[in-house]
């Protein structure tokens, strides 16, 4: 595959629009080869592995801001500190109360939820399977260039 459609597969094109006989035509693949080991690893020199960039933890203090955040929140801070200008400390207390475990259980929620969602992708083995030198193989899913290589989709077992 020479460098202009190597750049061509950078840009961002719609693959799912084009015709299956142009893609494999554009690709430099076959359905019955598929492409060849050595040809995988320059794709993958070339184009990196095929997964997505994590993105940046978010810190306890982003966390806290965003369940801060809210019109209801300030509406509710402001509804304290007029209470508290009004003298009814008690209920300006409670407001505030209701606003700070609120904001302790969203974090505490979000928090756990991030954690679950972490603990799910190690447990889930992302594998293709890709045909290779003219055999069907099954890789994990990042050495894979989803969209240089034949893939053939098998249903996921259950049980």
């Amino acid at each position: 595959m020479n460098q202009a459609n190597l750049a061509e597969m950078k840009s961002g094109q719609d693959w799912h629009a084009l015709e299956h006989e142009e893609l494999l035509k554009t690709l430099e693949t076959s359905t019955d080869q598929g492409l060849s080991s050595q040809e995988v690893e320059r794709r993958l020199q070339a184009l990196g592995p095929n997964q997505l960039e994590e993105a940046k933890p978010v810190t306890i203090w982003q966390m806290v801001w965003g369940q801060l955040n809210s019109f209801v929140v300030y509406l509710s801070i402001i509804a304290s500190v007029i209470s508290a200008t009004l003298g009814d400390y008690l209920e300006a207390g409670v407001i505030l109360a209701i606003v700070v475990l609120n904001t302790i259980l969203g974090v505490v929620q979000e928090r756990r939820a991030e954690e679950a969602l972490s603990a799910l992708k190690k447990m889930a083995a992302l594998e293709a399977q890709v045909i290779r030198d003219g055999y069907g193989q099954t890789v994990p899913a990042h050495q894979h260039d989803i969209v240089s290589e034949q893939v053939y989709p098998t249903p996921p077992t259950l049980f």
